[in-house]
């Protein structure tokens, strides 16, 4: 299976740089350091979108979204590519999030008790991992995506059941999700709940 790796690197830490261009060559990905190329600060979720949808485009792949806090398996790639070729009208399709002993944890709580394969939904999905198809990509212009927001799962999952597209996720795909692992600010919301929903509203930080 021929894959094209591109990791984002949203204005992480110096030593979290320097470890991404020491494993560039080992690992076989390419490496955009955000830093280098646009000065708004952290997160760039609207212009890493914008450029990973200009590239899937230019190769006439899927765009496949893994978030840094999610790990996934070998074959959990493989899995969404084919059930993407088997499946028509597919707009967005995304591995169901699972914590360290494999029970379905945030964002995908809202299933936890499904017990079908595949879930058909008009609900938002997640990026946590999830493929976004070519046919749904060339439908839709990303520079629209509002500046003021952080976040865009929810706008681009109401994007492709607009577009007469539909989205699933799949419950026999399972990726560890460590919930704002990226983000420890974030962990708030479980230690110190009025800390963060300050942050959240009086900050204005993670809008979605």
């Amino acid at each position: 299976m021929d894959l094209k790796h591109v990791v984002f690197n949203d204005f992480s830490d110096k030593n979290v740089r320097e470890e991404l261009e020491r494993n560039q060559s080992n690992f076989g990905f390419d490496l955009v350091n955000l830093e280098d190329v646009i000065k708004t600060p952290s997160p760039n979720y609207d212009y890493v979108l914008r450029e990973s949808k200009k590239l899937a485009i230019s190769l006439k792949v899927p765009l496949i979204i893994i978030e840094s806090d999610v790990i996934v398996d070998e074959d959990t790639i493989a899995k969404l590519l084919d059930f993407t070729e088997k499946t028509e009208g597919i707009g967005m399709v995304g591995a169901i999030t699972v914590d360290e002993h494999g029970a379905v944890n945030f964002p995908y709580l809202k299933f936890k008790g499904e017990k079908v394969p595949v879930i058909k939904t008009e609900r938002s999905l997640s990026f946590c991992c999830t493929l976004l198809s070519s046919p749904f990509l060339n439908s839709i212009d990303l520079n629209t995506l509002e500046k003021t927001k952080d976040w865009y799962d929810t706008i681009i999952s109401k994007m492709s059941i607009e577009n007469n597209f539909q989205n699933f996720v799949l419950t026999t795909v399972k990726v560890w999700h460590r919930p704002h692992g990226s983000r420890p600010w974030k962990q708030l919301k479980y230690t110190n709940p009025i800390k963060y929903y300050l942050q959240k509203f009086i900050l204005g930080r993670d809008k979605i």
